[in-house]
């Protein structure tokens, strides 16, 4: 009876051993099945965007990805909108 089960886990070594150096069928191709942060592409943002943004969580948090680009977004509305209400220097006529 000894033997009989060392002649299976021998087998099922040998049989992880071959799926793991890929004889065999290989693994089918991966895709992205994560779901993209969805934000008007243009204009500006609005509080009701912002306040309907769910980012995909990953093992460690949040996919790094969609936060840095949503960062960048904000940062150049903030400092077009910034520039916009610049408030203008009186003795300054356009020249």
């Amino acid at each position: 009876m000894m033997w009989l089960f060392a002649v299976l886990i021998v087998l099922v070594i040998g049989g992880v051993a071959v799926v793991a150096a890929g004889y065999g069928d290989s693994l089918s191709v991966e895709f992205d099945d994560r779901p993209d942060v969805v934000v008007p592409a243009e204009g500006p943002l609005t509080a009701e965007d912002l306040g309907s943004i769910r980012f995909t969580t990953v093992v460690r948090g949040y996919r790094a990805s969609e936060v840095d680009a949503l960062l960048d977004r904000l940062a150049a509305q903030l400092a077009e909108a910034r520039a916009d209400t610049s408030p203008r220097d009186p003795d300054d006529d356009g020249d």
